[in-house]
This record gives C-alpha cells, structure tokens and sequence, in this order.
C-alpha cells in the first residue's frame, strides 16, 4: 500500500507533515508514505527543505494520494508542463487535497460535480474554477476527500487510514496524538467528521 503525498515549493508544513507522521503511525505490512515531489527537493513556505522521497510519477502509480498546499499552488496550476504530469484516477486511488491542493484537483477535473473544502484565500479560485466549496473542515464523495484548514488536516489523514486499514486503526492513530486531557472529544470528534463519508 503506497501513499504519496504530493508536496511542491512553498508548502505547507502543516499540511503535508501532519498527514505523513499520521499515515506513517500505520503499522502493517507493505505499508508505505512517501512525499512526492516535482524535483529532489522542496522548500516550504517558512524555509524547511524537504527530500522528496518520490517522484511525481511513482505517486500517480500509488494507491492513494494526497495533494498538500502551499502559497505556490497557483502557479502548479499555471505551469501545464508540471500538471499534465498529474495522472491521478479516483477509480483505482483514493484521492485527498488539503486546503488550497483542492484547486489541483479542480484544475484536473476530479471535483466535478463534488462539493470540495479549502481555506479561505483559496476558496475563490476553487468556486472559480466551478467547484461548489462547503463551509465544514472536511467532505468527501466517493474516492475523493478535500479538508480546509491547516488542522483540518488529521481529518484527511484519519479518512484515508479508515478507508484503507479500518475505522480502529484510524482511532487508534487519532487517540495516540490527541492532547492529554481532551482524548476522548478530540478522537470523537475526528470520528464523527469522518464517519457520514466512509
């Protein structure tokens, strides 16, 4: 089981490393996580340089991908050299976007006629690319999941371990990072977010 993260200059460090240590807390066998990048290596937003660990094409061969965001994800979808590379196919993967990853997958064509979540600077360019945005930290129809909000992310994270490794592996994951002392809601409510979409 490959997951790739897909992760480009300027990202955010939120949303691409809270998904990976998340998805990496699965132990079962076969099971992967890598960040996938465009070159040998990404700097985020705040400076951090980052391996890359894939390439773009062995995420599009992986079983699930996750798009990050970033405050250069305008200029991914501006640059067809880079998104023809995105062959991402919700009828064999399971598909997830954070926050401004959600324009990706709309400038792709894979949220149409999908109500998608993102933040707040990008929600205009993601409504104007056609896409109906929902004011809640997570939606997913089908194969195909986007969050809003940089700690919204866990939910992301927690739909795809249910989807791939079950609903108590995904708990598990969620209460061994919760806050001491908030356990119980924090977990809950992860699980509720979830739940109506799996």
């Amino acid at each position: 089981m490959h997951i790739a993260i897909l992760t480009f200059d300027g990202f955010n460090e939120l949303d691409s490393l809270i998904a990976f240590n998340l998805l990496n807390r699965v132990r079962q066998p076969g099971w992967r996580v890598s960040i996938a990048s465009p070159q040998q290596s990404v700097r985020s937003m705040n400076g951090v340089l980052l391996e890359a660990q894939a390439s773009l094409m062995e995420a599009c061969e992986a079983d699930a991908v996750l798009v990050g965001s970033g405050i250069r994800t305008r200029d991914v979808v501006a640059d067809p050299a880079l998104m023809s590379q995105l062959r991402l196919d919700p009828s064999r993967q399971l598909l997830g976007a954070q926050c401004s990853g959600a324009l990706i997958l709309a400038k792709l064509g894979l949220l149409h006629g999908v109500p998608a979540c993102t933040d707040a600077i990008t929600r205009p360019w993601v409504e104007e690319a056609g896409v109906a945005v929902v004011n809640q930290p997570f939606v997913a129809t089908g194969n195909v999941a986007t969050a809003g909000g940089c700690l919204a992310s866990h939910y992301l994270a927690a739909w795809m371990i249910a989807r791939l490794a079950g609903v108590e592996v995904a708990r598990g994951v969620i209460q061994h990072i919760a806050p001491v002392g908030e356990k119980e809601v924090y977990v809950a409510r992860a699980i509720e977010n979830i739940s109506l979409y799996l």
